[in-house]
């Protein structure tokens, strides 16, 4: 027989049930904090390493029997500080001597070092040269420059006067690179440079020049910037051209500030790089990062596109079949070398494994292989340690203790999603291992962010683009940047436009490296 529960025994039941079930709410939402808490130290130690850490990638062996430089400089006596005095003193003030002014508004001081170029009259050349006879000089002055210095060229033009007509002439001046412009193709050629491979910004520039004694305005730096940079689009753009004619292209993207948003901000935008097989760069400009960018580029495209794991590109490889797409292990091992602190003995596996990759990378660079031969070591080589590392990321996934927010859960799933793209370089012979070769010629942007800061406006960073493009090109052709762009500035107004081709740093080389043209300063 069923005896009924009192009522307040029913209540107390209730509330029983309810505390459990609230308890329980509970140690979930703890459980979920402590995995957001633990999510967010792993962020914070990541961008700490950003900020302060090293950037190297290279692994550290700790050994015991190596002192620390703490260790060493410890029992050093700290040398006693020597008693300082003040001296105070005058000195009379430099006066600038406007006697340096030039005809074309060039102005420089004594301490400026001036060639003189002597250009004989054509009248005292020829068979009725003793009918001329030199009355006077004219003069032109235009600023050169060599690595590290700046030169003012003085061109000597004979004023000549026959003897019977009475009549005066005179040699016309050289021609410059630009119309009316007081700048030889050298200073062009070297402020460019100076820029753009070792990042030193026109304001530093305009400084220096000042210290030299020169007087130039700050605006003329830019508008020489900017004719140099539209006589050199068309080949920058052919550059381009040749490097999405490879069979396996490397992109990818980084960021820069291009162009004012609103009073005090600057609009971000992103520099696209594109590595050819033939070790040539590209570079072109836009305010977005999506690969609407970059899929004009490639709807013709026809071979391997080598990425990192950005999902744009997976969606446009998808699009467009002709396209195979491999990616980088570099950037899968970054996404372990997160999860040290987390997973420090998965983590360990995990890199050793990979390193493995990198040793039978190293072999072949050693022995030399090309083509078949190489695509014959890595299959032989890598390829069994590769299916050993996949095997072991699908063993971890299947670990229970293992939550999503763990730094090793994402780097196991973000390898697992890519095992087919990862593992295309084992049959191509032309693909790397990684986008490290890309990455190298890419920094000259982050390097340059780090100094020139940003761009005024979206044409400043397409010029960038232009430059870029062909100074890195030199770099990987083995081209002096400087000779490059003394050349070149000066022939392709001369050159048929039908084979602007030729003036691409890879050709150039090729055609025209061995005897190119020459600056007034190097003749």
């Amino acid at each position: 027989m069923n005896l009924p529960i009192p009522a307040n025994q029913i209540s107390h039941l209730q509330l029983l049930q309810q505390s459990q079930v609230l308890l329980q709410e509970q140690k979930s939402t703890t459980k979920l904090l402590k995995q957001e808490i633990e999510s967010l130290k792993h962020q914070l130690a990541w961008f700490k390493q950003q900020v302060f850490g090293e950037k190297s990638e290279k692994r550290l062996i700790e050994n015991p029997d190596q002192l620390a430089l703490g260790e060493i400089l410890k029992n050093i006596e700290s040398p006693e500080q020597s008693e300082t005095e003040t001296i105070t003193y005058k000195r009379r003030k430099k006066q600038r001597n406007d006697d340096c002014v030039t005809d074309q508004g060039l102005r420089f001081t004594d301490e400026v070092p001036v060639e003189l170029i002597h250009i004989p009259a054509p009248e005292l050349q020829g068979e009725n040269a003793d009918q001329y006879e030199v009355i006077d000089y004219k003069y032109t002055h235009r600023l050169a420059q060599r690595p590290g210095s700046y030169v003012v060229l003085k061109y000597q033009r004979d004023v000549v006067r026959h003897k019977q007509d009475q009549t005066l002439s005179t040699t016309p001046a050289p021609s410059g690179l630009f119309d009316r412009s007081f700048a030889d193709v050298s200073f062009i050629a070297g402020m460019l440079v100076e820029k753009y491979r070792y990042h030193l910004p026109l304001y530093r520039q305009h400084q220096r020049l000042e210290a030299s004694g020169i007087t130039v305005s700050r605006g003329t730096l830019t508008q020489l910037e900017q004719r140099a940079a539209q006589l050199l689009e068309p080949i920058a753009k052919e550059s381009l051209n040749s490097c999405l004619e490879s069979h396996t292209l490397a992109l990818d993207e980084t960021p820069a500030k291009a162009g004012l948003k609103s009073k005090g901000k600057m609009k971000k935008g992103y520099f696209w790089c594109f590595y050819g097989d033939q070790d040539e760069m590209a570079f072109i400009y836009s305010a977005s990062r999506s690969c609407d960018v970059v899929e004009p580029y490639l709807q013709d495209f026809e071979g391997v596109l080598l990425t990192d794991g950005y999902p744009g590109y997976d969606s446009l490889c998808k699009k467009y079949p002709k396209i195979i797409h491999a990616e980088c292990w570099t950037h899968s091992r970054r996404y372990f070398v997160k999860s040290e602190k987390a997973e420090p003995e998965a983590t360990k596996e995990a890199l050793k494994q990979i390193g493995e990759l990198y040793k039978v990378e190293d072999d072949i660079r050693r022995l030399e292989l090309e083509g078949n031969a190489l695509r014959d070591y890595r299959q032989q080589q890598a390829k069994p340690l590769v299916d050993q590392f996949f095997e072991w990321n699908r063993e971890q996934l299947r670990r229970l203790d293992l939550v999503p927010s763990n730094p090793l859960s994402k780097a196991l799933g973000y390898v697992y999603n890519r095992e087919k793209e990862l593992q295309v370089y084992l049959h191509d012979p032309t693909v790397a291992i990684d986008t490290n070769h890309l990455e190298r010629g890419l920094r000259c942007i982050p390097m340059g962010r780090k100094n020139w800061m940003f761009c005024w406006t979206e044409e400043g960073a397409d010029n960038v683009a232009v430059f870029q493009t062909l100074i890195t090109s030199c770099l990987l052709a083995g081209i002096d940047p400087y000779k490059y762009l003394v050349d070149v500035l000066q022939r392709i107004s001369l050159h048929p436009a039908r084979d602007i081709r030729e003036l691409i740093p890879r050709l150039w080389k090729e055609r025209f490296g061995a005897n190119p043209l020459k600056a007034d300063l190097e003749k």
